[in-house]
């Protein structure tokens, strides 16, 4: 588990660390063993850090009170040092060390006062050398000025004892000494170099797991659309038919028995195609693809089947097609583009079976003009006209004013997958225009 420290020397909670990778995977049998000790180390050190400098901090302490009882005088230039100031000083350098992951630059002078006071007096104690520790903390834990601090304490103490107590060349009593400092804040910056460029991928591949969901989620959520779109063209679309038939139906039976028939039949096909249209939306949602249907999308070639459907339930629809097309290179359409003139349509029609009224007459209008097909609806009925502050192409339908708004949306959502336009609204001499432009491909348009 990789342990991981902020700027202020805050050790992250251990039910974040728990998250981490195991970056242990993959190596040799005993590095992994050894790695995945480490890991727990760490991991009780993050969860209890109190334990592990109790301990480091009792160790320190014993050392300090062993060498006090007279084996400092072994290199003191002064051995004369009363015993009290030796203890004081070595629990000086000692003790602190227990704060010295919260507040190192602290620690670090208190322990520079102390060895100015063991180089001044000349007792030159060997527990002195944690302060290398100390170093170590400060280059890990805080920001590189203060290891310009941290020089500056040092220094004194050093001079002050190469010029009380002379022992061979001056750069020998101070230069090595620096030298152990400087590999002690070098060995803290690799660490903090270290630890920061694994916290860093640690966070880009959570922040790519997040990216993923993210796009999963949005895929989901584009997917219901579609099928949300699908099935309100769907059922939208038949249920209307029906229903037109069924009016029809009932008026037909005091008259004419045989065209009631009629009316029922046209109502059993038109479910029966509803159904089956409903049973193909919903097997792409079932878990084994293999069960869904496979049958094709309805087309251009669909529209004959659409408006018989649509003249069975007593909407008269009249049918022109125009080619004007000068681009020879221009393709036909595409299945998806196809299907987006389908539903179209059938939404356009499905509207004024549902509000322009028993009297009115729709036509339909397929021209292909210059790189692109113009898809024209109207009706003549008598829906109400789009509500004030709502601009031509945004109403909801051509009862604008009861409308949901998810007609339109539809049709205008397929226009756009497609780069095509779509306009909506009532015309000024009555009646309601449904108006989509799809570009051909091959196409500049």
């Amino acid at each position: 588990m990789i342990t991981q420290t902020t700027s202020d020397g805050a050790v992250p909670a251990a039910k974040d660390r728990a998250r981490e990778p195991d970056w242990s995977a993959g190596a040799p049998p005993l590095s992994r063993y050894v790695q995945r000790q480490a890991q727990r180390v760490r991991a009780f050190d993050a969860r209890r850090p109190w334990v592990w400098d109790v301990l480091l901090t009792a160790f320190w302490v014993t050392a300090a009170l062993v060498d006090a009882r007279g084996g400092w005088r072994n290199i003191a230039r002064d051995p004369s040092v009363p015993v009290w100031l030796v203890l004081a000083m070595s629990l000086a350098f000692s003790v602190p060390l227990l704060w010295r992951r919260r507040h190192p630059m602290g620690v670090f002078t208190a322990m520079a006062a102390a060895s100015l006071v063991s180089n001044g007096t000349g007792a030159f104690l060997q527990a002195g050398l944690l302060q290398l520790l100390v170093v170590f903390h400060v280059s890990l834990r805080l920001p590189p000025r203060f290891l310009a601090w941290s020089l500056a304490l040092i220094v004194p103490p050093l001079v002050t004892g190469a010029v009380l107590f002379p022992k061979g060349s001056w750069d020998q009593q101070v230069v090595p000494t620096l030298w152990a400092y400087a590999m002690a804040a070098l060995a803290g910056i690799a660490v903090r170099s270290r630890k920061d460029y694994t916290a860093a991928l640690v966070d880009r591949a959570r922040r790519l797991e997040v990216e993923r969901d993210q796009q999963a989620r949005l895929a989901a959520a584009a997917e219901r659309t579609r099928i949300a779109r699908e099935m309100h063209d769907i059922i939208g679309h038949n249920l209307s038919v029906i229903t037109g038939l069924a009016d029809g139906g009932r008026y037909a039976a005091a008259k004419s028995p045989e065209r009631a028939a009629q009316a029922l039949d046209a109502i059993g096909t038109t479910s029966r195609q509803a159904l089956t249209e409903l049973r193909r939306l919903l097997g792409v949602l079932r878990d084994d693809s293999a069960q869904a249907a496979r049958d094709p999308q309805p087309s251009l070639g669909d529209l004959d089947t659409l408006l018989a459907g649509v003249r069975a339930a007593g909407l008269p629809v009249r049918v022109r097609t125009l080619h004007t097309r000068a681009e020879p290179d221009a393709g036909p359409l595409a299945a998806g583009a196809q299907l987006t003139v389908y539903r179209v349509v059938q939404e356009a029609l499905t509207n004024t079976l549902k509000h322009a009224g028993p009297e009115a007459e729709s036509s339909l209008l397929l021209a292909y003009e210059e790189g692109a097909l113009t898809v024209e609806v109207t009706d003549s009925g008598t829906g109400g006209a789009a509500p004030e502050g709502t601009a031509t192409g945004t109403s909801t339908s051509t009862s604008t004013a009861t409308g949901t708004g998810r007609g339109i949306a539809g049709m205008r959502e397929r226009a756009a997958l497609y780069d095509g336009t779509l306009e909506a609204g009532p015309l000024p001499t009555g009646g309601w225009r449904v108006r989509l432009r799809l570009p051909l491909e091959g196409s500049s348009s």
